[in-house]
């Protein structure tokens, strides 16, 4: 489990980021484009998952945060909701075992209530599958809202300490968070225009990078990510101190 919180520590700031946390946007609209069915946006879509997930790989990234379908999306067209549910489950039995053999972990966050017990046992098997696998950490937020999140987390921390009401702090929160096995993440990346998180990881992108890219996501492609990689780089992370603090830093380190 990890407990590490960017207000209260500071991260160590790597060239490359640890964890990179995307929004997947822009599937109908890339089928649009083409006079297809936005069902085609979602499939070829898939194709760049596979896409990212090498190449966070080669780039030394170790976890890989997807919003694959959010709490919100239900309001979709049955049709199409009907079709990504289909998919979800297709990607599952297709693609696991391809995951394990590259080393990879899977994990799946949200609220798995709404899905069929097929789906939920497959999710299960994988993530057990997987456990042991360190190259890259690959989660998929399905059914998930960053709402949710945070407000199953205080129920479940009031549940575990009445006690300390009124004193509950960072740290007892954390732990049951859906994502409390992973750091922050410290790059956000959404495709497709537009400018917003959209309800995804509320807690745990208090400090993160934020980079937004007119790229489509079935065309964004290890040079797009490399894009998003040198604007990550150019930031000057903070973290609540000065510029002249991390300069003397720097400079205690022998980095300038």
């Amino acid at each position: 489990m990890s407990f590490f919180s960017s207000t209260r520590d500071i991260p160590e700031v790597r060239a490359v980021p640890r964890h990179v946390a995307m929004i997947m946007d822009g599937n109908g609209r890339w089928a649009k484009k083409r006079f297809l069915p936005r069902v085609a946006g979602h499939k070829r879509g898939l194709e760049t998952v596979r896409v990212m997930v090498k190449a966070c790989i080669e780039r030394g990234i170790d976890y890989l945060t997807l919003f694959a379908f959010s709490s919100e999306n239900w309001r979709r067209p049955p049709e199409e909701v009907s079709f990504l549910m289909r998919l979800f489950l297709t990607a599952l039995q297709a693609e696991v075992d391809k995951l394990h053999e590259n080393g990879v972990r899977l994990r799946v966050i949200g609220d798995l209530s709404r899905f069929d017990p097929q789906t939920v046992a497959l999710i299960r098997s994988g993530e057990a599958l997987t456990a042991g696998n360190t190259k890259l950490t690959l989660t998929i937020a399905a059914n998930y809202g960053g709402r949710w999140d945070i407000l199953q987390a205080a129920n479940a921390m009031a549940l575990q300490h009445p006690e300390k009401l009124g004193c509950w702090t960072e740290e007892d929160l954390a732990e049951h968070l859906a994502m409390a096995y992973a750091p922050e993440p410290d790059l956000f990346i959404r495709t497709g225009g537009e400018q917003r998180v959209s309800n995804f990881l509320l807690w745990q992108l208090a400090y993160a990078e934020l980079y937004f890219t007119d790229c489509l996501w079935p065309e964004f492609d290890g040079a797009a990510l490399d894009q998003a990689i040198v604007s990550y780089r150019s930031r000057e992370r903070r973290f609540g101190r000065t510029s002249e603090q991390l300069i003397s830093q720097e400079e205690a380190n022998g980095d300038v």
